[in-house]
């Protein structure tokens, strides 16, 4: 039991602004004597004891004060504060009398926080020159709605910065707002580098809530940083060693400064340069050049001129445009060649690469590789249209044709004619003849009529029509096809159709004829048969050699195997059964 009266109460309560404190008192009497009072106070502004509660045996009373509708005790006398604001931030008492065992009090310091917003950060918007005269100004944060005031601090690139003399300075800006709450500001104040431009810059807002250290951090921010052109670089898009006649080309420049400089495009011509700027894009360093050619070859150069400290840098390159010209066929021999003859065709072109060469025919079907094209037993029907088709290997898609054409010269070849021709007298007729030839040829028939041509490269046609008479039924029609080289001719011969039906009349003829004579000579074996002049049986047959046949008698020869089917014909033809014998 304790010998004297004692009191306890935690010496600090901290409650969020807005929430509830609930403070404490617990004592002990000796003896578990009972309290004869229990008095709460707070200190006010001038330290003095403002009374808020006052408990005995008999009751509870609440005096008059500001709290008036936030306080309550609990059951076991603790004070409750609801609605806490920054004003509660004070010093509570609580003081219990116990009658002969006298007097004691403690008290309890409430403290109220309130967690500051995320810091907002707010980079330079204009952008820092690396050549400025003064420490510049990086960013400002600011932090809002909290008690107590919050300490910030910056950082870059994750290292904390401290303050130093003539190179890094933080102001900081603390208000107080109508609420009680605290708004704190802080301005960065640091040198930059060009290596500046690719750094992050945040603060931090550090605040103690229950007894530890908290801090909530911002989001990072980059800075515009403005530093003079140290490199140049000029190229090609695509490659200049890709590049071929025809294609699209574009020059860029690219400057490591910032803002990019003044980009001028020139081209190297004989003992001066040439002025591009009407082919450049505005403000970049962009040249297009469209539908190159071999003229375009050259040396450019690009010139950037940065406008902070007028400081000008250059930088050349040159373009190689890829081209093949000068494509030629040679033939040999170069006269005039004839049916049988061979030829070599050779091509030829210039470029500043290798070159592979392919040969086609008219047909676009590849014939084989290398410059040359041997050609051996020439005919009319060979190709007369070859292509040379020549390729960089090394630049796709950089390639020349060039034709050639092969006209082998000879006499006429009929190789067509409508003979031998079925036809009737006095009707109309279309006579075909077609040959081939070189130099084109001309035509005839040994007959009038009305004649259409129709030419096919060296191939010629000839339809005639005319009406049959008499005389072209027996004489026919020629086909006369001739050229400076030569003349061929061949025959229509025509046949009438109405003497091939008569011809087929006579053998229809011939044919019943020899069907009556097997019929009749069927007849008589039969009737011999019937009246016993011919022997049959199953014995087989019997030998028209032997001499005691008579010189007279028909022998005929019939075989076993057809004796049964006889002897129901001969049974059928007669009407009546005869014993087998007999048969």
């Amino acid at each position: 039991a304790a010998s004297r009266l004692e009191i306890s109460m935690p010496a600090v309560v901290e409650v969020e602004i807005g929430g509830t404190a609930r403070i404490e008192c617990n004592f002990d009497i000796p003896e578990n004597a009972s309290y004869t009072y229990i008095d709460w106070f707070y200190l006010d502004r001038s330290n003095r004891q403002v009374r808020l509660f006052h408990v005995t045996a008999s009751g509870v009373l609440e005096d008059k004060t500001d709290y008036k509708g936030q306080l309550s005790l609990g059951e076991d006398k603790a004070l409750s504060i609801s609605s806490v604001t920054v004003q509660d931030a004070r010093t509570f008492m609580c003081q219990v009398g116990a009658g002969s065992y006298g007097m004691g009090e403690n008290s309890t310091e409430l403290s109220v926080y309130k967690v500051p917003k995320t810091p907002e950060i707010v980079p330079n918007s204009g952008g820092i020159s690396v050549r400025s005269n003064e420490v510049p100004e990086i960013a400002r944060c600011i932090s809002r709605n909290s008690f107590p005031p919050p300490n910030i601090t910056w950082h870059k690139n994750g290292e904390q910065l401290q303050p130093r003399e003539n190179q890094v300075a933080m102001q900081s800006t603390l208000t107080r707002e109508s609420s009680g709450l605290y708004t704190v500001s802080s301005t960065l104040y640091a040198p930059v580098t060009r290596e500046d431009r690719h750094s992050r810059y945040h603060c931090a807002v550090h605040f103690w809530l229950r007894g530890q250290r908290r801090a909530l951090e911002s989001q990072g921010v980059k800075v515009k940083i403005f530093y003079p052109t140290e490199h140049l670089k000029l190229q090609v898009v695509p490659s200049s060693a890709l590049v071929k006649e025809g294609d699209n080309v574009t020059l860029v420049c690219e400057a490591d400064g910032n803002p990019p400089p003044v980009f001028t495009f020139f081209k190297k011509i004989p003992n001066d340069w040439q002025d591009l700027s009407s082919l450049v894009e505005p403000e970049s360093g962009v040249l297009n050049l469209h539908e190159v050619n071999k003229s375009s070859s050259g040396t450019y150069r690009c010139q950037s001129l940065d406008l902070d400290d007028m400081t000008q840098r250059e930088e050349d390159v040159d373009l190689v445009v890829n081209y093949i010209e000068g494509v030629r066929v040679k033939m040999e021999p170069s006269s005039t060649l004839r049916e049988g003859d061979s030829v070599t065709l050779s091509c030829d072109a210039h470029s500043p690469v290798a070159l592979d060469y392919q040969w086609r025919d008219g047909k676009g079907r590849k014939l084989a590789d290398g410059n040359q094209l041997f050609l051996s037993n020439l005919t009319f029907e060979t190709s007369k249209t070859f292509s040379c088709k020549v390729m960089a290997p090394s630049v796709p898609g950089l390639e020349q044709s060039k034709q050639v054409s092969v006209a082998v010269e000879g006499k006429p070849r009929i190789v067509a004619i409508s003979s031998p021709l079925y036809v009737r007298q006095d009707e109309v007729v279309n006579l075909t003849c077609k040959a081939i030839a070189f130099p084109p040829p001309t035509v005839q028939w040994s007959i009038n009529g009305t004649a259409h041509e129709y030419v096919d490269n060296q191939h010629v046609a000839s339809n005639l029509t005319v009406r049959v008479s008499h005389d072209l039924l027996q004489a026919g029609a020629m086909c006369r096809v001739s050229n400076r080289l030569g003349v061929s001719e061949k025959h229509i011969q025509l046949v009438d159709q109405k003497s091939t039906a008569e011809s087929q009349g006579v053998i229809i003829v011939a044919i019943i004829v020899a069907i009556l004579v097997v019929a009749v000579l069927g007849a008589v074996i039969y009737f011999l048969h019937k009246k016993g002049k011919i022997p049959c049986g199953r014995a087989g047959k019997q030998d028209i050699t032997k001499p005691e046949a008579r010189k007279d008698k028909i022998v005929v020869e019939v075989k076993s195997d057809k004796l049964s089917e006889e002897a129901g014909l001969l049974q059928g033809a007669n009407g009546e059964k005869r014993p087998a014998a007999d048969q």
